[in-house]
């Protein structure tokens, strides 16, 4: 059910894993969202009105709402928000990092994995926090060089560190289902900085560490 939160925005409480997620959209944003697919449905020879059509444009600008709340989100201050002092100078690497985004050429999904380390010098944040970056940037009209580097400089200019390394590996939609509809492609991005730059041991064990089965 939805309800209205202290900014004026509306709020629906959801149940998924077992636990609660609350999302929250714009009413007049969603409204104007839902009168733009109402029009596309009609553009493309559909019959907005029909019983299966009726709550389609709402569905899907609420879906749009969600998958682009990048925009929403600082993320410095999720770095800042659990940065902590301690002294460990060895790799902390977050692998395996589900992203899910939308190209912005032709606003089709891409989705992958990233890969995400860092060398500490003199702070740590706290692992989620490395994912909820990711999150920040992917959940935007991206394309996937650039969504690397943010990673990479979010980590480097926030925290500091000694050297960041970003890889990630994704299938673009847009390759898969229309144009040159390869579907086996799959697009690999790297950024550096620091000694992950300088160290080519350093830069080697990453790559390791992110293609060994430790877990």
């Amino acid at each position: 059910m939805a309800e209205k939160d202290e900014s004026g925005k509306n709020s629906e409480l959801k149940v998924h894993n077992g636990y609660n997620r609350v999302e929250t959209w714009d009413e007049e944003s969603i409204r104007e969202l839902s009168g733009m697919y109402y029009r596309v449905l009609k553009l493309l020879g559909e019959d907005p009105d029909r019983e299966g059509l009726k709550k389609t444009p709402e569905r899907v600008a609420k879906a749009l709402h969600f998958l682009m709340m990048g925009y929403s989100m600082d993320p410095c201050k999720i770095i800042n928000s659990a940065k902590f002092r301690e002294d460990y100078r060895q790799m902390v690497i977050v692998k395996n990092i589900d992203i899910y985004s939308m190209c912005e050429h032709h606003m089709l999904p891409f989705f992958g994995q990233a890969h995400v380390a860092y060398i500490p010098d003199g702070y740590i944040t706290g692992l989620s926090k490395i994912a909820r970056v990711v999150e920040a940037f992917s959940r935007r009209l991206q394309v996937q060089e650039r969504l690397t580097v943010q990673i990479r400089n979010t980590l480097q200019d926030c925290l500091r560190p000694l050297g960041v390394a970003v890889v990630i590996e994704a299938q673009h939609m847009c390759m898969q289902i229309r144009g040159v509809q390869k579907q086996n492609s799959v697009t690999t991005t790297s950024a550096f900085t620091g000694i992950f730059l300088s160290n080519q041991n350093t830069r080697e064990e990453f790559i390791h560490l992110i293609g060994s089965r430790l877990h």
